[in-house]
């Protein structure tokens, strides 16, 4: 522990930064991955499972199924189905879908900003405490006027320490970032398609 504390500390003041920026990425990610596993089930096995209810029992066991399962896409099938009681009109079902679809799948990029942020800036301020690094040891060689390798080990220290640490902070918040925006394109796609298949069927009924 005290290797890492040196370790640390001989990087310079820019590594506040970017430790700010890894607390920042990770708090996120941890985030994400506990938001996506409160989104439940896949919309389209979702939807296929309210539309074999909604043949075999109607909209009002169609509905009752949606209310068991407080998903988002619980939610918005079900609002859906409750407008499809008073209006059989396409258009307007799409507007309920479309209007309740946006407040519920808003958490979909919620912390993506901040990870995007972690990305990039932990590696530019690793490359400035590069640069803070390198000034600091020329500094050296001119105070000393000769160049003595004790005399600019510190400030090369510090150049590829800070430099190592924003890259440590990028990658693993550049991955996690493809990762979770792969999986809200999957998610919007399945609403997508759930939605059409539901409207399709509340027409049919």
């Amino acid at each position: 522990m005290s290797g890492l504390i040196e370790w640390y500390l001989n990087g310079g003041p820019t590594m506040h930064g970017i430790l700010f920026m890894a607390v920042l990425g990770f708090v996120f990610i941890i985030e994400r991955f506990i938001t996506f596993a409160r989104a439940g089930a896949n919309p389209k096995k979702f939807t296929e499972e309210v539309v074999s209810r909604l043949k075999k029992g109607g909209v009002d066991s169609a509905i009752k199924y949606c209310k068991s399962n407080r998903t988002p896409i619980a939610r918005i099938l079900e609002a859906v189905l409750e407008k499809s009681k008073q209006v059989k009109d396409k258009t307007i079902l799409e507007e309920t879908l479309a209007a309740v679809a946006t407040d519920e799948l808003a958490f979909l990029d919620r912390g993506l900003p901040f990870i995007a942020a972690s990305t990039t800036l932990a590696p530019m301020l690793g490359f400035l405490g590069t640069v803070t690094g390198m000034i600091r040891a020329f500094n050296a060689i001119a105070l000393a006027g000769t160049v003595e390798p004790t005399l600019v080990a510190a400030g090369i220290s510090e150049a590829l320490i800070t430099t190592e640490f924003g890259l440590i902070v990028a990658i693993p918040c550049a991955l996690a970032h493809t990762y979770f925006s792969s999986r809200v394109n999957g998610y919007v796609r399945s609403m997508e398609e759930a939605s059409s298949l539901i409207i399709d069927k509340i027409m049919e009924e």
